[in-house]
């Protein structure tokens, strides 16, 4: 089903359409020729998906240490003896209550106990799932998920002693939504040109669309880096531009290469777009603009009349005419048992139609990256809810892709294909009423065939409570908020190496700097964590 601008015969309205059109081309990156990258030679198909978790997913409550020190600690923040709203969940094995309040961990059951490998640094640790992330946990158990412990942005490793000197080197503006986004996608707080999704994008493309008949530079600047959602910072690159669409379709101008039915005025309005007046001739600014303005025509006309429709399988049910009736990309509410259209599934529902895409239409992209999000995990209050709700969808969503990408049309893609969370921050081991307030470290999770499954990964933190106004924990600085023992560089790092990026590619200068900016400061044999097969 292909967007298109819909016919009104009005010409400030007809002036919106073409400004909606515009608002999917990548004009917040840089306008230079840059060279690219180098990258090791490199065979078959291999793709990330960066899944945001918008708001700072309470990590506290994602994944949990169960061992009796562990969990005690646990319950002395988050299950007041005061008669003040509960956020700790109910032990392992504690059935659920169907007709208990929605805002009472009763009603989820316990949590979702995993195994663990039982890595030197976790001697003696045990470790949950919350309840509603029942097909993770499947996942985890057959190998295809692992869990990254305390990750966050770090200039360098960083201890609680450091956090009494302001002195030492630290991200800018923690706590701060925006900025601690942009940090954990470009390194920089708000208002970056590039993320480090991109410039991997850039030392890659030179891989991509050398095989069919079409424009290769078109195919590795606009379908290297892609995005079903919002603006996508971590996309951007120094060359590539990421290609934005709606979670549906592709943007397109018109409909059936026509405007208001009218094949002229299509072409002519599209000529308009795309060529080069005369005053743009000597200013580079402007050449530049209207580049990147006709490879966003030429990219997206190509997409949609290369892209498969929805409501095919495996992504899709045969015969249903909209996704919000498809039953595969609903979940189970945990808080009224209704089922909903999972907005998350949706655009993943997309990102497994593109790689179709370039499958079905020999585009000859070898490289990809992809950029999915879901928000809402700002929990102040109502968190044992709300919270629950996200993670419902949040399973869900995982557990759909899982299957998708086995059952993809040219074969499974599983092992070609690795998805991982981020977050801004996670949040505040102790509770503010009936929520928590922002933090720094959290865990996430890492998802594919190549990952090494049923796992913790990097140095789970130690809990501790609350004695004269300190945690004892070297883990856990004011209201229990954690310090990353791990930095977003050596996830990068290890996620970078995975697709085939060299050391040269990730340490090269150019006028943006390294692609991972603070990796130097991290030990050599502490870069690479471990969580992918080769």
């Amino acid at each position: 089903m292909k967007e298109h601008l819909m016919v009104h015969h009005d010409r400030r309205d007809f002036l919106r359409q073409l400004a909606r059109l515009s608002a999917f081309l990548p004009l917040s990156v840089p306008l230079g020729r840059v060279p690219l990258a180098s990258a090791q030679s490199a065979t078959g198909y291999r793709a990330l998906v960066c899944i945001q978790l918008g708001g700072g997913n309470d990590a506290f409550n994602t994944v949990l240490a169960t061992d009796q020190t562990s969990w005690g600690h646990y319950l002395q923040h988050r299950r007041p003896k005061d008669g003040s709203p509960a956020l700790a969940l109910m032990e392992p094995g504690t059935p659920a209550v169907a007709n208990a309040d929605p805002t009472r961990p009763e009603r989820l059951g316990g949590v979702r106990p995993v195994g663990s490998g039982q890595r030197s640094v976790h001697a003696n640790r045990q470790f949950a799932l919350h309840p509603c992330l029942e097909t993770s946990q499947r996942l985890y158990t057959e190998g295809r998920l692992a869990v990254l412990a305390n990750v966050g942005p770090l200039t360098r490793p960083f201890t609680k002693e450091d956090w009494t000197k302001p002195s030492v080197s630290r991200p800018a503006k923690l706590f701060s939504h925006n900025d601690q986004t942009s940090t954990w996608l470009t390194f920089q707080p708000e208002g970056a040109a590039t993320g480090w999704g991109g410039r991997l994008g850039d030392a890659l493309m030179g891989l991509n669309g050398l095989t069919g008949d079409f424009n290769a530079g078109l195919l590795q600047r606009s379908m290297t880096c892609m995005a079903p959602m919002g603006s996508a910072s971590w996309l951007a690159g120094l060359a590539v531009q990421p290609l934005q669409m709606s979670a549906v379709s592709a943007p397109v101008l018109g409909q059936n290469n026509s405007l208001y039915g009218q094949f002229g005025l299509h072409d002519a309005v599209s000529s308009m777009m795309s060529q080069q007046p005369a005053a743009a001739r000597n200013s580079l600014l402007r050449a530049d603009h209207q580049a990147i303005v006709k490879r966003a025509l030429e990219a997206s006309e190509l997409l949609a009349a290369t892209l498969p429709d929805f409501g095919i399988s495996p992504w899709g049910t045969e015969g249903v005419s909209s996704p919000q009736e498809d039953p595969l990309l609903a979940y189970t509410s945990p808080t009224t048992g209704q089922r909903k259209l999972n907005p998350l599934a949706l655009q993943l529902q997309m990102v497994a139609r593109l790689m179709a895409c370039n499958q079905d239409a020999n585009l000859g992209m070898k490289r990809q990256l992809f950029m999915v999000s879901l928000g809402g995990f700002d929990h102040h209050d109502n968190q044992m809810s709300q919270h629950a709700e996200n993670m419902a969808m949040l399973d869900h969503a995982l557990g759909y892709f899982d299957q998708v990408l086995a059952d993809m049309p040219n074969g499974s893609l599983r092992d070609q294909v690795t998805a991982f969370t981020a977050s801004e921050f996670g949040r505040t081991f102790t509770s503010n009423g009936d929520g928590t307030d922002h933090g720094w470290g959290g865990h996430h999770f890492i998802m594919g065939g190549a990952v090494r499954g049923g796992e913790v990964y990097g140095q789970f933190p130690a809990y501790s409570s609350l004695v004269n106004g300190k945690f004892s924990s070297p883990d856990q600085i004011d209201n229990g908020v954690l310090i990353p023992s791990t930095s977003v560089d050596q996830m990068a790092y290890t996620l970078a190496r995975w697709m085939g990026v060299s050391e040269s590619a990730l340490w090269q200068t150019d006028g943006a700097g390294p692609i991972l900016p603070n990796l130097q400061q991290f030990p050599q044999a502490d870069r690479d964590l471990g969580f992918m097969r080769t």
